[in-house]
């Protein structure tokens, strides 16, 4: 059975926890003020076909670092201090027992070998094919899997059959990125 060692929004509570250790306040308002704008962009951008999308990464990150923001100017700190910051000190508290507790509902329901896998997340961009007459948007996706190829794969096994999303519009995979844990995020 698989098991996540990590989910999505424990990579961004984590991810901007980590970040904002040692910082002040005008570089935590610096690091809002790219969470709104990068919110904004999602807003405008087209729905994604998952739960998991970039409009669910820019809210949940904004509301990281605006909750970082009013504990600081709660508490009068000069800078972040993971150690004031109750909250913050549970996410990988709260984490393993999340991986403790899967482990134990896997085993009790004899699901075998319980692998606990560290998946990425991926966007996956589509543009319709250069000799496509449909004007269709660039379509993009967030998928967890373990390489940037999985990613690939399975975002091709789910919407390139026919029918499919990318099958309608004449559409190919032109990029894959990782987008959680963010370059330079330790975990």
């Amino acid at each position: 059975m698989l098991i996540y060692e990590y989910l999505p929004y424990e990579f961004i509570q984590l991810g901007v926890v980590s970040t904002a250790v040692g910082l002040g306040p005008n570089a935590v308002a610096a690091q809002i003020h790219l969470a709104q704008k990068r919110l904004g962009s999602a807003r405008l951008a087209p729905r994604e076909p998952h739960n998991l999308n970039e409009l669910l990464i820019a809210e949940l990150r904004c509301r990281q670092w605006e909750r970082i923001a009013s504990l600081m100017n709660k508490e009068g700190m000069a800078v972040y201090e993971l150690a004031r910051d109750a909250r913050g000190g549970r996410y990988e508290r709260q984490r393993l027992q999340r991986l403790v507790k899967d482990v134990a509902e896997a085993e009790r329901l004899g699901a075998g070998t319980v692998e606990i896998e560290r998946h990425r997340v991926y966007r996956i961009d589509a543009q319709p094919a250069v000799d496509s007459s449909v004007q269709a948007p660039v379509l993009t996706l967030h998928l967890m899997e373990a390489t940037p190829d999985r990613a690939a794969e399975k975002a091709w096994t789910v919407h390139g059959r026919d029918g499919g999303l990318y099958q309608r519009g004449g559409y190919r995979i032109t990029s894959v990125e990782q987008a959680l844990p963010e370059s330079g995020e330790l975990f």
